[in-house]
């Protein structure tokens, strides 16, 4: 009778949820019974998934190697509006002006806390609501992100990509959708914060209340980009000391706050705040010393605490060279291809609104479909977009996708009007 009495869901996919062995009722399958056997969306998700329900060991980046083109694809709309509506967490979503954010647990959306915004884990991937007024009228905007930690898991982040097009169908595909992958955010998604922070770990490990003295020792880097100041936690090495920058050295019952002879003021007053927090976090007396470099000796003990037996994990960040670049996604011919039209300047002219046009301006790359583009152009557009950056040598890049007509600040000033 439990079948009978949940009339929302197709009766072969409630079914798979009783399926023995467990590992039949894998995501794939769910969806497979969910959307027939012709959606791309079975095809996405069998790139994001493994089977079963078993947590991926996580490597860096190992979204690379994974199959994208879930996110953007464009399923059946009753299916997708159906399944966001049954979503908890998208409840009251985007009612106000504001920042939103969730993270992924095992396959859940859940709450981030708000005193956490800014705060990232590695291991982990988040989703983002932005939500603004239009200068012009009362009419509520919305950006949404979908950010991957350098190790979070294939079942992590392809959770995010699939809940990430949820939330953009519950608000009737207002929103535009942008991918972030940890270091290389795109300019609108720093500019949320007014500092971003990006600590080892993930949802297994955050938030556990560590005793001092069983404290992994760890190495907090302060850098000025822009306007903001960026924590990222690195590996305990004398060589990742830059006379530009500020360093904490947590060692439990000890802190360090390690000032570069060049360092900034703003980053000495940020790392200063947060070794205050992690003071108060731990409820207990802990010595606070802080160094100057040009004052200390080679010699210094706080050197000592700093070794060489940590994986160096810092990604090269190649310069990015050349023209911006302007690709056309089009089946005209009869098959879908893609195929560079233009270098160099790019305005809004150049876009045809009867296909899907992918635009590489070497700092972002946006998918821009047009209102005539045919499904299949709209649905393997980011596809295409992802295949396309792993082929370069900066496939971290954020990718941003917009529909012709929708509203985006950022799109214009990539790609403006007129030359």
């Amino acid at each position: 009778m439990l079948l009978a009495r949940v009339p929302t869901l197709p009766q072969p996919l409630l079914q798979s949820l009783f399926e023995w062995p467990p590992l039949l009722a894998t995501p794939t399958r769910v969806c497979q019974l969910a959307l027939g056997n012709s959606s791309s969306l079975l095809d996405a998700v069998s790139g994001f998934f493994t089977s079963g329900f078993k947590m991926q060991k996580a490597k860096k980046y190992d979204w690379k190697d994974s199959n994208m083109a879930l996110f953007g694809s464009d399923t059946e709309k009753s299916v997708k509006k159906e399944s966001a509506q049954t979503e908890p967490a998208w409840k009251g979503s985007g009612q106000k002006p504001g920042l939103q954010i969730w993270r992924i647990v095992k396959f859940h959306v859940t709450d981030w806390p708000k005193e956490e915004y800014g705060n990232f884990y590695d291991g982990d991937s988040y989703i983002i609501l932005n939500t603004y007024k239009d200068a012009e009228s009362d009419e509520l905007h919305y950006d949404v992100h979908f950010w991957i930690g350098k190790y979070s898991t294939q079942d992590e982040y392809g959770t995010a990509a699939y809940k990430t097009v949820e939330l953009d169908t519950f608000h009737n595909d207002k929103p535009i959708q942008h991918r972030e992958v940890q270091g290389h955010e795109s300019v609108l998604f720093k500019g949320y914060f007014k500092q971003i922070n990006y600590m080892k770990g993930g949802a297994d490990s955050g938030f556990r209340r560590v005793e001092p003295e069983q404290y992994k020792p760890r190495l907090l880097h302060f850098k000025k980009e822009g306007p903001r100041v960026t924590m990222t936690e690195v590996a305990r090495k004398q060589s990742k000391l830059q006379d530009g920058d500020v360093f904490v050295l947590d060692l439990g019952l000890t802190i360090y706050q390690w000032n570069g002879a060049a360092a900034q003021g703003i980053e000495k007053f940020e790392a200063g705040k947060a070794v205050s927090k992690i003071k108060s976090d731990r409820g207990r007396n802990i010595e606070t010393i802080v160094l100057e470099q040009a004052a200390m000796s080679a010699t210094h003990k706080f050197y000592n605490f700093l070794d060489d037996d940590d994986d160096d994990d810092d990604d090269d960040n190649v310069p990015i060279e050349g023209e911006p670049t302007l690709f056309r996604v089009s089946d005209d011919d009869g098959s879908l291809d893609m195929e560079q039209v233009k270098s160099g300047v790019i305005i809004q002219k150049d876009l045809k609104t009867e296909d899907v046009f992918i635009i590489d301006t070497k700092s972002e790359v946006f998918v821009w479909i047009g209102k005539g583009a045919s499904v299949d152009e709209r649905r393997n557009g980011f596809s295409y977009a992802h295949k396309y950056l792993m082929k370069t040598e900066y496939p971290y890049l954020p990718v941003s996708i917009v529909s012709e007509g929708q509203k985006s600040d950022a799109f214009n000033a990539a790609v403006p009007m007129a030359a």
